[in-house]
């Protein structure tokens, strides 16, 4: 079965491994994957946690309540290392996929 309509990039319209870029106003390889790429979102969602955490343990500090404060700040630190971890190995799987390194200062 061969496709009725070709998009302007040669490709058929409805192809699954069609990805849109718009070349015009973005130089960037990777423009908008945070929302694109849905793997990223666990990691960011950690690093939130991470930022939640701290404000929860600066306003626990600043009340006095030091065993949770003592609690939160460590929780911090590990959640920002899990989220930062995640979304780097999710960059570095798209890296790989295209055949660079995770350092390659590509896109800038």
């Amino acid at each position: 079965m061969t496709p009725d309509r070709v998009a302007p990039d040669g490709e058929a319209e409805g192809s699954e491994d069609r990805e849109p870029r718009d070349d015009e106003r973005t130089m960037r390889a990777h423009a908008g994957e945070a929302i694109a790429d849905a793997r990223n979102w666990p990691g960011y969602f950690l690093i939130a946690l991470g930022l939640g955490a701290l404000g929860s343990a600066l306003v626990a500090a600043g009340y006095g309540f030091e065993g949770w404060a003592m609690i939160l700040f460590p929780a911090t630190v590990v959640l920002w290392a899990a989220g930062l971890a995640l979304v780097l190995l999710e960059r570095k799987r798209v890296k790989n996929a295209e055949g660079k390194d995770l350092l390659d200062q590509t896109g800038h």
